[in-house]
């Protein structure tokens, strides 16, 4: 179970780790980054954020090689948060396919 802490620095992530992906993305035509949810660790050394990518074919590609520049989205969010943050925690990022599940749930629903 996740402390008010850890609550309320996943959400400051969230909200800056969005922001980020949407000012680097306007670049690339045609491709959306939005972050569904972010996981702090008790010690709030790691910070898991979970991407919800479109179009989903090319989600792993994208998430791969935000995982390979995550040091410099890390600066950059420490830039952001350097202020409310002392410790500015190191960023893994994962695909949330569960968009992708519930509609898979829904066309297998729709068939029977």
């Amino acid at each position: 179970m996740e402390t008010t802490r850890q609550n309320k620095i996943a959400r400051l992530i969230q909200k800056e780790l969005s922001d980020i992906f949407q000012k680097q993305t306007r670049a690339t035509r045609g491709v959306l980054v939005s972050v569904t949810a972010c996981r702090i660790s008790p010690d709030l050394s790691v910070c898991r954020g979970y991407l919800s990518v479109f179009p989903s074919e090319r989600a792993e590609e994208i998430v791969q090689n935000i995982n390979e520049n995550s040091k410099q989205i890390r600066y950059e969010l420490g830039q952001r948060t350097r202020f409310q943050l002392r410790i500015i925690p190191e960023l893994k990022f994962f695909v949330d396919d569960s968009l992708d599940y519930a509609d898979n749930i829904d066309r297998l629903l729709g068939e029977k």
